[in-house]
């Protein structure tokens, strides 16, 4: 019997494997992927997550991949570019990293082996064993098409916004919001990025980023409603959003694509209960969010050690497991529910004309030091409510060197 098995071995699943199996509990990894592999991903790493990773003593694995640390936030809206390098508070680590999920994935699952998880790959779960209300292991299919049944003290679904987890435990949804945007990326060797570049107009965004292989990642953002016309011609459509930004169109047209396109367009918004009798939920499967603030991997390794803290307290008695488990939720949604507001103010791709905020970018013009602070905002590295505080703004507006007239 295993104190858990984990049904999915992507960001969230791999990381909780490993976060258990540190913990000294016997843990079963299953996924129907084998590895490596890839997955339909945005793949940036936000700084929340770069300091998991190097608080697991991982990130020095994933830099060595040829996955360059990303230093540098190029933010464009239309008013003027703003430009910004990594501030002190950062402590010399990047804003953020953008691994292919061959690569990441491939990580996580290594160490968690590594650290006493036992691995299954090509294993596809079917159901979940109960007794009476209360689920204690998992039935399915091996890749050599056996059928297997494992018991557990507690089953963490891990599998996605679609999770079979969540559908056989009837998990409930809550503060959902239908998909609003869709996403067309690929890769480009000879397109020269350094830098997280993100380029906004009404109803179209471009992100760029450097990835393993010396290629960058290009994609490409519309409202979900013209996803129909999007696909109509995906590669002139992509080419025409590319082109709208002068600082995108030189590069491109010199530019080769090493890649098929890739699009995303089920990108829905919700919550779920990701607990109960035995059984718990993590990533994608407990929350889902637009990818327009690359918010989800980060989110993925915090929920991550949020829960394996939870079990850890559960199983050790400092607290009974359902009110562990509880508490998770909790602390999961006092950081989530505010960024999933903001996610989805972001994610319908409006103009970017918020006054207020126009009128402190105009303020940070040559500003380096607190446009750096501003963009490791963004980042997630410096809490929003600091750096907007109202004497923080004042002392920025004060010493501007550009206000608008």
């Amino acid at each position: 019997m295993y104190d858990a098995i984990i049904v999915g071995a992507r960001c969230a699943g791999a990381a909780a494997a490993l976060l258990l199996a540190r913990k000294g509990y016997r843990v079963l990894l299953v996924d129907k992927a084998t590895f490596p592999s890839d997955t339909i991903s945005g793949h940036f790493v936000f700084h929340p997550g770069v300091l998991k990773l190097q608080h697991w003593g991982l990130l020095d694995k994933v830099l060595a991949s040829g996955c360059p640390p990303i230093t540098k936030m190029v933010f464009d809206i239309g008013d003027f570019t703003l430009t910004g390098q990594i501030p002190q508070e950062m402590n010399g680590l990047p804003f953020g990293i953008g691994p292919r999920r061959t690569v990441l994935d491939t990580i996580l699952v290594e160490a968690a082996v590594e650290a006493g998880a036992e691995l299954w790959q090509g294993f596809v779960v079917t159901d979940l064993l109960r007794d009476q209300d209360t689920v204690v292991g998992i039935r399915g299919r091996s890749s050599d098409a056996r059928d297997i049944t494992e018991h557990a003290r507690i089953v963490i679904g891990a599998d996605g916004k679609h999770s079979k987890i969540a559908q056989l435990v009837g998990a409930p949804i809550y503060h959902e919001v239908p998909s609003l945007t869709c996403w067309y990326y690929t890769y480009w060797s000879n397109l020269p990025c350094d830098s997280l570049e993100i380029h906004w107009r009404h109803h179209r965004l471009v992100l760029l980023f450097p990835t393993n292989d010396g290629l960058t990642f290009g994609m490409v953002g519309w409202p979900h409603q013209e996803f129909h016309e999007f696909r109509g011609d995906i590669e002139g459509n992509y080419l025409k959003t590319m082109r709208m930004f002068p600082e995108v169109a030189d590069r491109i047209a010199n530019a080769r694509r090493e890649e098929r396109f890739v699009g995303m367009a089920d990108v829905p918004n919700f919550f779920r209960k990701p607990f109960g009798r035995g059984w718990a939920l993590v990533g994608d499967a407990g929350h889902h969010k637009d990818p327009t603030p690359a918010y989800g991997i980060s989110d993925a390794f915090c929920d991550a050690e949020l829960l394996t803290d939870a079990i850890h307290n559960g199983f050790n008695g400092q607290q009974t497991l359902p009110d562990a488990l509880a508490e998770y939720e909790q602390l999961r949604n006092q950081r989530a529910i505010p960024d999933h507001e903001y996610t989805c103010q972001m994610s319908r791709l409006e103009q970017w004309d918020n006054p207020d905020m126009l009128r402190l970018r105009a303020a940070l013009r040559g500003n380096a030091e607190d446009t750096g602070r501003y963009l490791a905002m963004a980042a997630k590295a410096i809490p929003r409510d600091v750096f907007l505080a109202p004497q923080n703004l004042q002392r920025i507006f004060q010493q501007a060197v550009h206000l608008p007239t």
